[in-house]
């Protein structure tokens, strides 16, 4: 697999961090989220941790920038409290992103190792949803005519 690394939004970072120490409390609130939109905003967002599967921080995000307007992003990040760092998204929010944003760049790695890659290659030979949905008018899954 071949990784193409992106320069890494190191403000980007500091705005998720800055979250996860100021409201991240308790085991309720345990990772939060930054991604930047096309206009250069950053939108932020905290997990809802649940034992019955809440939402991760990166889902909570998306909402998050819909409702702000923000519905094109091109970089996201995630950071665990307790100065945990930057947290790889697990399976499911890597799949919603590349489903809601083909395009953006995930920032993973450890801290001397950080980099920005798209999200498809977190996913190598993954499904892609929108290939596989029904096109209204003619009862075919789209992309397969």
């Amino acid at each position: 697999m071949t990784t193409h690394s992106h320069p890494v939004d190191h403000e980007l970072i500091e705005a998720a961090a800055h979250v996860a120490r100021t409201r991240c409390r308790g085991d309720n609130h345990t990772m939060a989220a930054a991604a930047r939109a096309r206009d250069g905003r950053i939108v932020t967002a905290v997990n809802a941790y649940h034992f019955t599967g809440g939402p991760c921080a990166e889902l909570v995000l998306i909402g998050t920038a819909a409702a702000q307007g923000a519905y094109d992003l091109e970089t996201i990040v995630a950071v665990g409290d307790r100065d945990r760092g930057v947290v790889p998204p697990c399976g499911r929010c890597r799949q919603v992103l590349l489903d809601y944003f083909p395009a953006v760049r995930v920032i993973v790695g450890a801290k001397d190792g950080l980099r920005a890659v798209p999200v498809a290659e977190l996913l190598p030979e993954s499904y892609v949803w929108a290939d596989h949905q029904l096109d209204a008018g003619q009862g075919a899954p789209l992309g397969t005519d």
